[in-house]
């Protein structure tokens, strides 16, 4: 706690409302992005199942967020993925991936419609093509939260997302979920992966365009 200032509540001064200047590792992300080879292992009752997926996940610039002193940057984002060749969700997600230029913090925050959300943090330069974030149950930041039957039946005890931008503009993650599953003695790490190309470019708020005419 000695690390934070005493003053709890004054905002900084000046901030650049140019959300896409402004967001570090995060930046090569923004935009909206396709993904044809994603590849799921997931438990079954038989055993680790692996399942191809088809992805579209759109990050868009949010403005400047502060909490007193702190600055935050970054993008809000919703991730929709299906089947190859059928057209029922098969998952779905929303949050937030954020950027502190002050500490060098990454943020990711993840809900899903299945009664899970989390927190997953890590710390990168702001130039970096390759990152990390993890979140870890039982921990007051940084944590993961489910409702009662994923709790009872798949208690999900860490989460890890890596992060590599490639030199050719696509980006990809690689996500480790570790599961404790219910009559099953070793913990279940169900994976995801996928590869991301841009399809169209973000859309910052109208308001932050240094081309606008005042009113």
């Amino acid at each position: 706690m000695s690390d934070f200032p005493q003053d709890i509540y004054t905002e900084p001064r000046d901030i650049d409302v140019n959300t896409l200047a402004n967001l570090g590792p995060l930046r090569a992300m923004a935009g909206v992005w396709q993904g044809e080879r994603g590849l799921d292992v997931k438990p079954k009752a038989e055993g680790p199942k692996k399942q191809a997926f088809i992805e579209r996940i759109s990050l868009q610039p949010i403005d400047p967020q502060t909490n007193g002193p702190q600055l935050l940057y970054g993008l809000r984002y919703h991730t929709h993925i299906t089947k190859p060749g059928l057209v029922k969700t098969y998952h779905d997600q929303v949050g937030y991936w954020l950027w502190e230029p002050a500490t060098g913090c990454v943020i990711h925050t993840l809900t899903i419609p299945r009664g899970q959300t989390a927190m997953a943090s890590g710390t990168a330069a702001a130039d970096a093509k390759v990152f990390e974030l993890t979140a870890t149950q039982g921990l007051s930041t940084w944590g993961i939260c489910s409702a009662p039957f994923l709790e009872h039946a798949f208690r999900t005890t860490a989460f890890t997302i890596k992060v590599t931008v490639n030199d050719d503009g696509s980006w990809g993650y690689e996500e480790d979920t570790v599961l404790q599953i219910r009559g099953q003695a070793e913990p279940f790490h169900h994976t995801d992966q996928n590869l991301l190309r841009k399809i169209a470019e973000p859309t910052p708020n109208p308001l932050a365009d240094p081309t606008r005419q005042p009113y």
